[in-house]
């Protein structure tokens, strides 16, 4: 069972995203960084997630050697950079992004597998309490149609494997999307609501 107390040490074990980029490889942190500066949210975009009321804990279960993980990972990090949660203020509203190695944390990605394999990226939305909110994983609707369209190829691309824009778009937009949808169910707790009372 996915628990505050079985979540908690992997969340303050993990690694906000610069320091997890680090522990990759030096061609894995510069397709990591090449990936990152190709990202562009739309105005749109940046307005939901800096309007964040709640904290949304994201705790994403990664590899730096995983070309899916290269092509999405970068995105949370922009949408977090947008509404950043003070670590020192646990209750406080925005967006905490950490990272743990899928291999690192294995009795975690045991405790999600999708589709009965350990998948990267997968991530776990969490509440201020780090309650679970949502999961999100493997690939984004917009990439699982994309590969559908495709059928060939690996099930993971490699990590400098290129990425059409109007796909890039999607992607950023499910991400986005994945998010606020978290953050809505933790507006909407009646137990938060409570607390915060509002």
């Amino acid at each position: 069972m996915i628990t505050p107390d079985f979540l908690a040490p992997f969340f303050h074990n993990a690694l906000p995203y610069e320091a997890y980029v680090r522990t990759g490889t030096t061609d894995q942190q510069a397709s990591w960084n090449a990936f990152h500066a190709r990202i562009r949210l739309t105005p749109a975009q940046s307005d939901l997630v800096r309007a964040f009321s709640r904290r949304v804990n994201l705790l994403v279960i990664s590899g730096t050697w995983c070309g899916d993980c290269v092509q999405q990972c970068p995105i949370l990090d922009h949408l977090a950079r947008l509404n950043p949660a003070d670590r020192n203020s646990p209750q406080a509203p925005g967006v905490d992004l950490r990272f743990v190695d899928r291999d690192q944390a294995i009795n975690l990605s045991n405790a999600v597998k999708i589709c009965g394999g350990n998948r990267v990226p997968t991530a776990l939305f969490l509440n201020e309490d780090l309650e679970f909110l949502a999961l999100a994983g493997d690939k984004s609707l917009s990439r699982l149609r994309a590969l559908a369209l495709r059928q060939l190829g690996a099930s993971c691309a490699l990590p400098g494997a290129s990425l059409p824009e109007d796909e890039l778009a999607l992607t950023i937009q499910d991400w986005a999307n994945d998010l606020e949808r978290a953050h809505l169910i933790a507006r909407l707790s009646a137990k938060l609501r409570q607390r915060h009372q509002d």
